[in-house]
Parts: C-alpha cells; sequence; structure tokens
C-alpha cells in the first residue's frame, strides 16, 4: 500500500528585550501541535541576532519533536505494540559540558 501526505510546518519568532522567542507549528491535516522554545543574550555577551533565532528555533523544534514522539508512543500502546525506548543522555552538544 502506498501512501503520501503533506505535513506542514510553520516557525514564528518573536525578539524583543534581548529574548528570542519561537513556536513552530505543525499540520498533519488531522492534527495541530505547538513547540515552543526561547533563548536569551546574556548581557555580557555580543547581540547576534541570527544565533537567538537559532537557538529558539532549534529549541521550539526539539520540543514540538518531542510532542510527536510522545502522541506516536500513545497510538502504538493504544495497538498493543512496544514503544521506542527513551533516549536519556544529551543529543547535541558538548558531551563534557554536560557532564
Amino acid at each position: 500500500m502506498t501512501r503520501q501526505l503533506e505535513w506542514t510546518v510553520g516557525l514564528e519568532l518573536t525578539e524583543e528585550d534581548g529574548r528570542t522567542r519561537a513556536e513552530a507549528r505543525l499540520d498533519t491535516g488531522t492534527a495541530h501541535l505547538t513547540g515552543r522554545g526561547s533563548a536569551r543574550c546574556n548581557p555580557s555577551d555580543v547581540d547576534v541576532p541570527a544565533i537567538g533565532d537559532e537557538l529558539a528555533a532549534g529549541r521550539a523544534m526539539k520540543d514540538l519533536a518531542g510532542q510527536l514522539m510522545r502522541e506516536a508512543n500513545r497510538d502504538m500502546e493504544a495497538v498493543g505494540a512496544g514503544t521506542v525506548p527513551q533516549h536519556t543522555g544529551p543529543g547535541y552538544g558538548w558531551p563534557e559540558a554536560v557532564s
């Protein structure tokens, strides 16, 4: 069986007073999910808006991905299938900074 779907993700960024907020919105045609993320510029750092955009957007998309994975786990449990094991460590960044 072949199927083709198109899901749309929109990303909205706003910046005010050194804080960037992001909302990632997923529309599957049957469901809507919204992920949120934010970033702030440390007052002692150089203000580079693109970095705040990237951090806030990445965090919003990570939040959205987590919601989507939890939804998939609920759906799998509902039909009697096992769930995907949860990853407990950092998925990105400098591992030595997290330990």
